[in-house]
């Protein structure tokens, strides 16, 4: 019998609260690093994944894949076998960069491709170069998403917010859906970044936390449609996660507290996210469809 002590660490204690100290960043798409001008980068997993050949030799298109959980999954999926395109925002290339050479350090082609998601031409665009460059797309991960607190709700929220917001987080999701399945094998999957918003909103995030709702629908919806087809669609919700969106879109006392309200007292990091699309896009997860699974540190989700 072993006389090794197993190792293991608290929940609260796996990673630290972030280190804010009022931190403010500019909004998206206006910085070439917005993760470097951190004053404590988000952990993506740079030091602690472990890959084992889940995704071998697989091709995944991940929108927002330039930093926060974007980057976190392309990192975790290359270490796992597959190649990678890299959809960001123009202005963002130097996070897209550093992304794609986690990618590559991992022994994956790594492909970027910067623009605007709330173009359905840019969609078809980016879906194009993909197939142009690996034949085919086999893990679909819509990932990227605007949002803006307006600390009045409702009576802040201007027009145009809401038709950045809605585009941006479903109009841009449902093309790539659309565009991406033609070219998608039995077999492929499609992953969707939903929100503990989503059945639990802020009014301040009233616009946000709406369209992740609608992103939790639209994957039950679309996962009977294509069920018949040989392709899974699932999502996954993550609770309060350091990432660059939230100095760069919250005033510094919200900043300040951010994940302190979960059970497990802190904000998650996008590591500990990361392992939950790799579930729902390998074979592990093989009867599991229209499903979302939260990773929100014990904030409940329940739509």
């Amino acid at each position: 019998m072993s006389t090794h002590e197993p190792v293991t660490t608290d929940p609260h204690e796996q990673h630290d609260q972030p280190e804010t100290e009022g931190e403010q960043l500019p909004g998206p798409g206006s910085s070439e690093s917005v993760t470097a001008e951190m004053h404590q980068e988000p952990d993506h997993g740079e030091d602690s994944y472990r890959g084992t050949g889940k995704l071998k030799d697989r091709v995944a298109l991940i929108t927002g894949g330039d930093s926060g959980i974007g980057r976190a999954v392309a990192l975790a999926f290359a270490r796992e076998g597959a190649d990678v395109v890299i959809s960001f925002l123009e202005g963002e290339d130097e996070d897209g960069r550093r992304t794609a050479q986690l990618v590559e350090d991992a022994g994956r082609k790594a492909v970027v491709v910067p623009g605007d998601l709330t173009s359905e031409d840019f969609c078809q665009r980016l879906v194009d170069q993909t197939v142009e460059q690996f034949g085919r797309i086999d893990v679909l991960v819509n990932n990227a998403a605007y949002q803006m607190v307006q600390p009045q709700g409702l009576a802040d929220l201007t027009t145009e917010q809401l038709d950045r917001v809605m585009k941006t987080n479903l109009y841009a999701l449902f093309w790539m859906c659309r565009k991406v399945l033609p070219h998608m094998p039995r077999g492929g999957c499609i992953i969707n970044t939903t929100s503990v918003q989503s059945s639990s909103p802020s009014p301040e995030l009233l616009d946000y936390a709406t369209t992740k709702a609608g992103i939790a629908n639209f994957t039950r919806g679309l996962a009977q449609t294509v069920a018949g087809d040989g392709i899974r669609v699932n999502a996954v919700a993550p609770g309060p996660i350091w990432t660059p969106l939230i100095p760069a879109t919250m005033p510094p006392e919200q900043v300040e507290s951010f994940g302190r309200q979960t059970p497990l007292g802190r904000a998650g990091q996008p590591a500990e996210v990361a392992p939950a699309f790799v579930f729902l896009a390998s074979a592990e997860s093989s009867y599991i469809t229209g499903e979302v699974l939260a990773v929100t540190g014990g904030m409940p989700v329940t739509i």
